[in-house]
């Protein structure tokens, strides 16, 4: 008998593979479909799984540009700064970090310029925002 819960199999799956079937996870989760549909349905309830993605390589974008952004905040502004950059079209996925720095953002534009042009203008725009370090992606290894 596996060790590793149900739930974790299923969620196993669907970070591989977000467009897998339902027979498809069930198969490799060991579980049958219905079981998959249930579990997939309280995982979203529950706010567990948030959403579906597509994994995109920008370096085969020629239309876009894509950098990881630390960005440190005034803890005095941290709660409306976040709500602020969350709404941002330009900001795809924002997280907390333990890392550098206190948020993380994915941004994407058009182009490099573009791209800078949303960091100091719109990122750096937002109160309480005290900094923005840009990673620009080129290319995608895994």
């Amino acid at each position: 008998m596996s060790t590793v819960s149900t739930e974790e199999r299923i969620l196993s799956v669907l970070e591989e593979d977000a467009q897998a079937s339902c027979g498809e996870i069930a198969e490799r989760a060991d579980v049958s479909k219905p079981t998959v549909r249930k579990y997939i349905d309280r995982l979203e309830d529950r706010g567990v799984i948030v959403g579906y993605s597509a994994e995109v390589d920008p370096k085969k974008l020629s239309s876009q540009s894509i950098a990881m952004v630390g960005m440190d905040v005034d803890s005095g502004r941290y709660v409306e700064a976040t709500r602020e950059l969350k709404s941002l079209d330009e900001v795809q996925a924002l997280y907390t970090s333990s890392g550098d720095h206190m948020l993380m953002a994915e941004v994407r534009a058009g182009d490099g310029d573009e791209l800078g042009d949303v960091i100091s203008e719109k990122l750096l725009g937002v109160e309480g925002v005290t900094a923005a370090h840009p990673s620009f992606l080129q290319e995608r290894l895994k």
